[in-house]
């Protein structure tokens, strides 16, 4: 399935299911924007160089479904805990990371050819997913609509569809009058990477899944309006969304025990939400 189709089939949900309910739910829309720390296959495992400079950005289309206010009507629906305690969150995301190796292996004082082999690799990848997470709120959604307090916090699970594009390249071996141009076409040559990446790139579209976790917390502003901040990890059932991934059957000579687990990503992000109904 393309990502246009996906799109298509996903808001025509969206929209049956409401349709089906009718006057029990109302809407909300909002835009969340923040970094995103990315743990890809480029640098070193739980190094802070390596997290702090592989950050993205990224932009996410939030819509909610509330099962506590009735939609037109500006009033509340009869409590229940699903209503009183539950939203339904479908969502849009897209953003984008670059990497690059750092940490330990590419020090400066580290002069060697393996070293400058990880010093010249790149690579990049452009992701867009989508998908529903059901939030709770431990205390009372029609309260905090009701403005009694201010500061709403909630946790939240939820499987996203997502398409990613990679892009990888690699600068040793270039010549020596244009350092800059990156040579897509060099990682094929086993000189130009180290043993371990050797057959490790991937620059191909693709598509998984990712279960996505999150906590945070809404702040009131209006009666129609919230200030919304939500700290999430992303999981992915795959580890081709960097692009990059070394393992023995790719090099067919060494192992690669340290590649224990698919990519993941953590995104915190700000964003501001409007009752439409």
């Amino acid at each position: 399935m393309n990502t246009r189709t996906f799109i298509v089939v996903f808001f025509f949900l969206i929209l049956s299911n409401q349709k089906n309910y009718g006057q029990g739910f109302s809407n909300e829309f909002g835009l969340t924007v923040g970094p995103i720390v990315f743990y890809s296959d480029y640098g070193s495992r739980n190094n802070f160089e390596t997290n702090s400079g592989n950050v993205g950005y990224g932009v996410g289309f939030v819509h909610f479904i509330n099962f506590t206010r009735s939609s037109g009507c500006k009033c509340y629906t009869r409590g229940t805990f699903w209503n009183d305690h539950f939203k339904l969150r479908n969502e849009i995301d897209y953003h984008v990371t670059n990497f690059k190796h750092r940490g330990p292996w590419v020090d400066p004082n580290i002069t060697s050819i393996t070293a400058d082999q990880l010093r010249g690799m790149r690579g990049s990848t452009t992701v867009f997913e989508l998908g529903t997470q059901i939030e709770y709120f431990p205390f009372s959604i029609r309260d905090f609509e009701a403005n009694s307090y201010k500061v709403a916090p909630f946790v939240s699970v939820g499987v996203h569809w997502v398409s990613y594009d990679t892009q990888s390249s690699t600068d040793f071996g270039a010549e020596s009058d244009s350092p800059t141009i990156f040579d897509p076409g060099g990682l094929t040559n086993p000189d130009n990477v180290p043993e371990k990446y050797i057959n490790a790139f991937n620059q191909q579209q693709g598509n998984t899944w990712t279960i996505v976790t999150s906590i945070g917390a809404r702040y009131k502003i209006t009666r129609n309006s919230d200030l919304l901040i939500d700290a999430r990890w992303n999981y992915y059932f795959s580890d081709w969304v960097d692009g990059l991934n070394p393992s023995f059957e790719a090099n067919e000579t060494v192992q690669v025990p340290e590649n224990q687990s698919n990519d993941w990503v953590f995104w915190l992000k700000i964003g501001y939400i409007y009752y439409l109904d």
